[in-house]
Parts: C-alpha cells; sequence; structure tokens
C-alpha cells in the first residue's frame, strides 16, 4: 500500500465524513505552487479557498510565525498582549469602522455581528426590534446563526428548526428589498459579492439602497467579506467598489496567511450596546495570529498588492473571455481581482478531477461554477497555463457530449 493510500485509509477509518475529498495529499507549498506526496508540483488556483492571499511560505510571514512562537503563541484574553489594539487599530482605519472584536474564523465572526446587531436592535427598538433581512443564495457558514442567515437550502436542509426571525431576498431585487425592511428589522446581512453562491456580485445601487434602508430604520448594515474581503478584489474590501460602508463588517480567511482569525468590526454606535461578558472567545485575538495579521496588512500595503491583484485578476478576465469564444460550454465569466468564476453548462467536478492531473488546482461551486481564488502573487505565465488546461479539457468534454 503506497503512502497516499494509506492517508486516505486512516481517515476513512477515524474522521466523520463530512469532506468530499479529491485524491490528492499536499505536503509542502512554495509561492502559488504546492507539491504531493510523490514529488509532483501544482499551480494553486484555489488558495486554501481564498486563504493563502500571500502564497504559500511567504518569507516574511514565515519569519514572523517563527518569531512569535518562540516567545508566546497563547496567552487567553484574561489579560492584555502587545497585539491586539495595534491590530484593531489598523483594521479600523483601513475599514472606516470603530472597533474590532477577533474571532478563530469568519463563522464566529458572523456568530458575532448577529448577536451584536440584535443587541442594538433591542437597544433602540425593545424585544420586538429583532428581524434579519439577508440573501437568497449566500452562503455564510455552518453554525446554526450562520446557517439561518445563508439563503441555500443544501447548506439548512435537516438542521431545521434554525434561529428564527430570518427572511431571505433575491440579490438585487430592489423592490423585494424595501418590502421586507421594516422597523422590527435589527439588520441588513450580505455578501457584497457572494462566494459560494458563484461569485455573484450585488450591484452598487443594491447596496446604497440597503445602506439607505438601514439608515431609515435604525437597523445594522452588515457586510460579510469573509471570501470577498481584505484585498480579494483589488480594494482592501470589496465594498469601497460601490462607495458603501458597512455598520458591522466580518472578516477572515487570508487575514493571519493560514493561522485561524476571523473578526467583526463595527461603528461605535452598535459596539456600544454590547458589554463585558456578553460574548468571548479563549482563541480569538492570540499574539501569534494578531502578529501574522499585521505582518499580512503591512505586505499588501508595501508589496503593492492591491494593485497586482486587481492587475492579475483583470488579465485573468481578459484570458477567460477569450477563451469562451471558442469554447460554446462558457455560459459566463464573472468576478473581480483574484476572485474570478467560469460558469460552465455542465457539471464541472470532472473538469477538477482532470485539472489534478494537469497540475492545475481550482474548486467547483454551486456544480457549474469554476471558481478561483489565487494568490495575489499569481503571474500572467501561470494564468496562461490555467487557460490552455481548460481549453484542452473543455474541448474534450464537448467531443464526449457531440
Amino acid at each position: 500500500m503506497n503512502r497516499f493510500q494509506q492517508i486516505a485509509d486512516l481517515e476513512s477509518r477515524y474522521l466523520i465524513p463530512t469532506y468530499a475529498r479529491y485524491p490528492l495529499c499536499i505536503v509542502r507549498g512554495k509561492g502559488v505552487y504546492v507539491f504531493d506526496d510523490k514529488g509532483n508540483r501544482y499551480i494553486d488556483f484555489i488558495g486554501g479557498i481564498g486563504v493563502n492571499a500571500l502564497g504559500h511560505g511567504h518569507p516574511r510571514m514565515v519569519r514572523t510565525m517563527r518569531e512569535q512562537a518562540a516567545k508566546v503563541i497563547h496567552i487567553s484574553n484574561l489579560y492584555y498582549s502587545e497585539y491586539q489594539g495595534l491590530l484593531a487599530q489598523k483594521l479600523a482605519r483601513v475599514s472606516g469602522l470603530d472597533r474590532a472584536f477577533f474571532s478563530n474564523s469568519g463563522t464566529e465572526a458572523i456568530e458575532g455581528a448577529l448577536k451584536l446587531a440584535r443587541l442594538a436592535g433591542h437597544r433602540a427598538g425593545g424585544p420586538g426590534k429583532h428581524r434579519v433581512v439577508a440573501l437568497k443564495g449566500s452562503y455564510h457558514g455552518r453554525s446554526y446563526g450562520a446557517m439561518s442567515l445563508t439563503g441555500q437550502g443544501k447548506y439548512t436542509e435537516g438542521f431545521e428548526p434554525l434561529v428564527p426571525g430570518v427572511e431571505h431576498v433575491e440579490r438585487n431585487d430592489m423592490e423585494g428589498l424595501r418590502a421586507a425592511v421594516n422597523g422590527d428589522t435589527c439588520a441588513i446581512v450580505m455578501e457584497p459579492i457572494f462566494g459560494e453562491g458563484g461569485i455573484r456580485e450585488c450591484s452598487p445601487e443594491f447596496l446604497q439602497l440597503a445602506r439607505g434602508l438601514a439608515d431609515e430604520y435604525r437597523a445594522a448594515l452588515v457586510f460579510d467579506e469573509i471570501q470577498c474581503g481584505l484585498g480579494r478584489t483589488g480594494k482592501m474590501f470589496a465594498y469601497q467598489r460601490a462607495g458603501v460602508t458597512p455598520d458591522i463588517l466580518a472578516i477572515a480567511k487570508p487575514i493571519a496567511g493560514g493561522v485561524p482569525l476571523g473578526a467583526f468590526l463595527a461603528k461605535e454606535e452598535f459596539s456600544s450596546a454590547i458589554h463585558a461578558g456578553q460574548h468571548g472567545s479563549t482563541f480569538g485575538g492570540g499574539p501569534l495570529a494578531c502578529r501574522l495579521a499585521l505582518e499580512y496588512l503591512s505586505i499588501l500595503e508595501e508589496e503593492n498588492l492591491l494593485a497586482r491583484a486587481a492587475a492579475i485578476g483583470d488579465y485573468m478576465q481578459q484570458q477567460f473571455r477569450e477563451l469562451a469564444k471558442s469554447r460554446s460550454a462558457i455560459r459566463d465569466v464573472r468576478g473581480a481581482g483574484c476572485m474570478q468564476a467560469i460558469e460552465l453548462d455542465f457539471p464541472a467536478r470532472p473538469l477538477v478531477e482532470e485539472g489534478l492531473i494537469a497540475g492545475v488546482l481550482f474548486n467547483v461551486t454551486q456544480d457549474v461554477v469554476i471558481r478561483l481564488l489565487p494568490a495575489f502573487l499569481l503571474e500572467e505565465k501561470q494564468v496562461d497555463k490555467l487557460v490552455r488546461v481548460l481549453k484542452k479539457l473543455l474541448g474534450k468534454k464537448r467531443a464526449k457530449l457531440a
């Protein structure tokens, strides 16, 4: 039995079977490449589902991790540490918000944001001001609050009853949003760009309407930028593309370079609704994660990676649109920066597995959408290889269907 089979067999025996893994065991990474247990190299276009924005083994992140791990990794939130305040200050300055709470993940950030919105709602309008408006097709995580906000039945089926008081409207349905928000609404929750929902963008007009309704009804406008934030679109945050600032913002994925860290940020008007003892986290905001997050943000600025993400995103989209001219199976190409999608007219998972053989890693969401969340360090030559692979695979698939 080979090493890969030993690994797979051990997991199949002892792990709860919640993941449909691809047949690949990754043992190391460097830049935009990863290597399997046999030494084969792959271009990584999925980046840990948007986590590895700096690629693998960025020397500054490695150095920071080593230095901090040798000092202290965890102390709990019973005491002050050097980096939480510095990171909160930095995030406040780049987001336009006022305060931060640190969690372990994006899902936890959403849970905290929901709790804060309801506290603020009760303060503004009593217990009846607790309703939440979210979007159909959205995804916010797998805990109960996050699932209740998620507008896709495949993630919630079998787990009912969910958290009550949530109503879903269609993305970009202006009239539907107007009809759903009222004096009992404590929050409007949305991803400016859907991630798991297929890389689908909320229009600037829709975000602006949400901002206006939140102001009118004293509700919190909550943006989930767990996947689309922190540089992914070529802006620090996707909402900056529309000129709309939320009241509460959930972030996570790339912020600590792969070490678990999430956060929700809030304006003072809303953050003041919570007091000591009403929320907390054992691991959230530890010194290792926070120091890495500060380094990540410094690297974005000093290496001009926002501009680089925007430029390589434009190049990807241009090449994918050219590919679509010769491959009729491509229904749509969309995205921003290093968050791109190619929608097909057939289920795309077989292409993912064939891509492994060709040395490129990407994944599929919504069955027919190839999703690409590469590192901001990606180069044109690597995009060109992906296009060559997709051109070949789509040609073979069409020939089989003919």
